[in-house]
């Protein structure tokens, strides 16, 4: 006899509580919203790329931060007859789409910077250092409001980093103010515009890798399923594991389906061995999980089992 009791456990008791990065969100958004005007209106005063390409290297950070809040709400939404997760895969499309937008923006920054060289304009360096050096502020205060949470979810780490680095940018950008000030080097405006867009492309480049691979049902980066495999089989009754799949259902929460090969006489605990793996993947940052028992006498009809 070949049960196919499936057991579907939905726990959400062990995945990250970002409640409180509502708030973190909310200020980013506003003080880079001030921030990017700033910016554009000094770089179109003293001329400056390096200070316009910024802005719109930090415009994409305020349509980035925006997006992450409202794929945090959707997230929270119920599940329906259409969506039965609910929305959660929403937080991992928003950071796939986010690194993607930074990728094509250091394209138009490179482009421009080239375009630079080619023909030279004058800059105004002491305005570019002191917009500059408000932006190093700025970005490494809302950083900090995401630090403490930025392992928690692919989201704020992207977050934490967009303004990590942005705070790192302005002050290469503090530094060819300066420069142009005493040397009248204009061409520095432009290559610091391409240091930025290398920065930028460095920082983005594991964002995007780990959030395609959620995208594509991957396993998530921090799961070993050879460590989840044996823990699994550290379970009273669980003679053997196959037909194993991990993903992720956002970028807080993962899922886990798999073959359980049992002995006939531990059929009977089955709820209770189901408990104990529940409590074992939870630890390993699995919520949701799935169980099909098969006895140890049996062959499993489904391929690649």
């Amino acid at each position: 006899m070949h049960s196919h009791d499936h057991s579907h456990e939905h726990h959400h008791d062990h995945a990250p509580k970002l409640d409180h990065l509502n708030a973190a969100f909310i200020w980013g958004i506003v003080l880079n919203s001030a921030f990017v005007i700033i910016e554009v209106i000094a770089g179109l005063i003293s001329g400056s790329l390096s200070l316009l390409t910024d802005a719109g290297h930090n415009l994409s950070d305020v349509a980035s931060l925006a997006l992450a809040l409202l794929a945090f709400k959707l997230a929270k939404a119920k599940s329906n007859s259409t969506y039965t997760y609910g929305y959660k895969r929403s937080t991992i499309i928003v950071s796939f789409f986010n690194a993607v937008i930074l990728v094509v923006a250091v394209g138009f920054i490179v482009y421009e910077a080239v375009m630079r060289f080619i023909h030279p304009e004058g800059v105004a360096g002491t305005t570019v250092a002191w917009v500059a050096f408000a932006g190093i502020a700025i970005n490494a205060f809302t950083a900090w409001l995401f630090v403490k949470d930025k392992d928690s979810d692919l989201n704020v780490k992207g977050a934490y980093l967009h303004m990590a680095v942005d705070a790192i940018v302005s002050l290469g950008v503090v530094i060819s103010g300066i420069v142009i000030y005493f040397t009248n080097w204009y061409w520095v405006d432009s290559a610091v515009s391409i240091i930025i867009g290398i920065v930028i492309l460095t920082g983005t480049w594991s964002l995007l890798k780990d959030s395609l691979r959620l995208e594509m049902d991957g396993v998530p980066k921090e799961m070993d399923l050879a460590k989840i495999k044996a823990e699994l089989k550290k379970a009273k009754g669980v003679v053997d594991v196959h037909h194993m799949h991990v993903w992720a259902l956002s970028t807080t929460e993962n899922a886990l389906t798999a073959h359980l090969v049992m002995k006939q006489e531990d059929m009977v605990m089955f709820d209770d061995i189901k408990h104990d793996l529940r409590h074992r993947l939870e630890h390993l940052s699995i919520s949701h999980s799935t169980f099909e028992p098969e006895f140890e006498d049996e062959k499993c009809e489904q391929p690649k089992c």
